[in-house]
């Protein structure tokens, strides 16, 4: 294997961490030169967080400039794995250098593990957070408020696919990286230039981001809060600059959320194929269809087990459940934990059995395959029913042999285990999941009294991307009561979701290193 050029690639990795680090530093400067006193101490910990980067950088540059471009699946997959893992470590150090200088080093970022969780949460796009309560997310200077939403945005597209777009040097080998890293099956339709394809998804995803920063800052938003619920609207994360989430911004704001929460759990492929003019494959798409469909139907179920009831929402208020109310609560928490995007707009652990019931199956399912959503993917979901339905018919009809499609594709063989191995892999890690956060939390942490919900649910909204669960870890709770050891356990289950399973499992396999 490799090695040498998978950490020569990692190193310019670093080094663009480092550069996004100083640019958000610069945005520090500029509010401390406005008078905002808080962004002092924030100042310093991004510029020496991106110090940090930078000399990493430079350091893997000076031991692997020497290093021949060779880079197969495996050298994919190990640049991959340690892509996320460092980069949350790095991202993570702006948080843990600020609680030192300001001199708050009880403060939730004054644990080196609550740092690296909200930046494994920030990249993975989970959305899943250590503040709250009595360190509420509105005591963070502003800068790394914004800094944690960009980790978000940064996740969105994935950092390899962004470093794949800015870095061309990987050439051929860059091809293997996208298809390791883009959420869901390998999409289709788009250039075979790797560098061109990544490049056109970046340019989407700018437009994207464009237009909700416009939209919201229209409706009202002041321009930074704005900024920041763009960067974690269109990469299905969830962090908010406020306790209260989505909640504390107006109806209208909910509205636009909304729209771009269902625009970003899209397959980017086909706003390739909008660009192009191919409206009608568009709407031909058989996961698209299921995907809205299954939103239309939860939303409907949702809103109507509210209606007549009492909503409380994530301020406090509680409202009377009419049935625009209860459309609009039911709706906009239907789209926000189905994508996976986790903002919350009310106590969602406070309604009926039937609205948590049908939540949780839409975590479990998520958004489409190459978007940004998390979860197992209505493709796979829809592709795992074509071939249960299909071996239900071969139990009375063994000597029919019909072939499983998905719209126009035929599903081989290969693409029927790979799914229904992948929807194993996804519900035994939940299981291993949920007994681990139980066990350590009962052991460790027996004052906390971590229920099963609590536990099942920390480890669904973690694995799938959603950030927020039921229980201890709801609407309006957060993650920092857990152990340090519960929290690498979550952090570990967001980047094997992130990653989609494989491509991290695969590196605890003995013969993943000793084999040619």
């Amino acid at each position: 294997m490799h090695l040498r050029f998978v950490f020569k690639q990692l190193g310019r990795l670093v080094a663009v961490l480092g550069l996004l680090l100083a640019a958000v530093a610069a945005f520090s400067g500029i509010q401390l030169l406005l008078g905002h006193k808080e962004e002092k101490h924030a100042l310093f910990a991004l510029l020496l967080a991106a110090a940090v980067a930078i000399v990493i950088a430079a350091a893997l540059w000076a031991a692997t400039r020497s290093a021949r471009p060779q880079l197969g699946r495996r050298e994919a997959l190990v640049l991959v794995a340690l892509s996320w893992l460092l980069g949350a470590a790095l991202a993570g150090l702006p948080y843990l250098f600020w609680a030192y200088l300001a001199g708050e080093p009880h403060h939730r970022f004054g644990n080196p593990v609550d740092c690296y969780f909200e930046a494994m949460s920030g990249l993975t796009t989970t959305g899943a957070t250590v503040l709250g309560g009595d360190w509420p997310i509105e005591s963070i200077p502003p800068s790394l408020l914004l800094w944690r939403a960009f980790t978000q945005w940064i996740g969105g597209l994935g950092i390899v696919v962004l470093f794949v777009a800015v870095l061309p040097s990987l050439g051929v080998g860059g091809k293997k990286l996208f298809r390791i890293e883009a959420p869901g099956p390998a999409p289709e339709g788009l250039q075979p230039q790797i560098r061109h394809t990544a490049r056109v998804l970046l340019y989407i995803y700018f437009a994207l981001t464009a237009a909700q920063f416009v939209c919201l800052w229209v409706a009202g938003m002041p321009a930074y809060d704005a900024a920041c619920h763009t960067f974690t609207t269109l990469a299905t994360g969830g962090f908010s600059t406020r306790d209260q989430s989505i909640g504390y911004y107006p109806a209208a704001v909910h509205v636009i959320v909304i729209v771009f929460m269902v625009l970003a759990g899209v397959n980017f492929s086909l706003y390739f194929a909008v660009v192009r003019r191919k409206l009608s494959s568009v709407w031909r798409d058989p996961e698209l269809r299921t995907y809205l469909v299954l939103m239309t139907v939860g939303s409907i179920l949702v809103a109507g087990s509210l209606a007549g009831g009492s909503i409380t929402t994530t301020t406090g208020e509680i409202v009377t459940g009419s049935a625009g109310e209860a459309i609009h609560y039911g709706l906009f928490t239907t789209v926000a934990l189905s994508t996976g995007t986790g903002y919350c707009i009310a106590d969602f652990d406070k309604w009926p059995f039937m609205a948590k019931a049908v939540l949780i199956v839409l975590m479990f399912i998520g958004g489409s395959a190459g978007s940004t959503a998390g979860g197992i993917k209505v493709i796979r979901i829809w592709m795992a029913f074509k071939v249960m339905i299909s071996e239900i018919e071969h139990v009375f009809r063994p000597q029919v042999v019909r072939t499983v499609r998905v719209g126009n594709t035929i599903i081989d063989n290969n693409l029927k285990l790979g799914t229904l191995a992948y929807v194993l892999g996804i519900i035994l890690l939940f299981a291993v999941g949920s007994a681990a956060v139980m066990l350590l939390e009962t052991i460790l942490n027996p004052s906390a009294g971590c229920e099963y919900k609590t536990a099942a649910t920390a480890s669904l909204a973690t694995l799938c991307n959603v950030g927020p669960g039921f229980g201890a870890v709801g609407a309006t709770a957060n993650y920092g009561w857990m152990t340090s050891y519960t929290k690498m356990v979550l952090s570990l289950l967001m980047a094997l979701g992130r990653l989609e399973v494989f491509a991290i499992i695969v590196l605890f396999t003995p013969r993943f290193w000793t084999t040619e």
